[in-house]
């Protein structure tokens, strides 16, 4: 039971990746990318753990904590920067 519901779990993490992939290059403005690279990092974590319950081992948890914390400090930065390209664009107008 634990099987199926292991591969149906990889099955929907799959069309999530997909569709994050499909965001990440029709994505109209840079925002919408960079959310959509979050995204797939998070799925990517999903699928590390999800792989650790299937093979009952604890060999990539380390990974998936080095891609969540590089997926955090990756969103943080993309916000200063959205944030400093903002106040620019308002000291300018006035």
């Amino acid at each position: 039971m634990l099987n199926t519901i292991i591969l149906i779990t990889f099955g929907a993490l799959s069309l999530s990746l997909v569709a994050g992939l499909i965001r990440l290059m029709i994505g109209p403005s840079l925002p919408d990318r960079v959310v959509a690279l979050d995204l797939i990092a998070y799925i990517l974590i999903a699928f590390i753990a999800t792989y650790c319950v299937f093979t009952d081992t604890s060999d990539f948890i380390d990974a998936a904590i080095v891609v969540a914390l590089i997926a955090f400090l990756g969103t943080t930065a993309f916000a200063r920067y959205v944030l400093k390209a903002g106040q620019n664009s308002t000291d300018d107008k006035i």
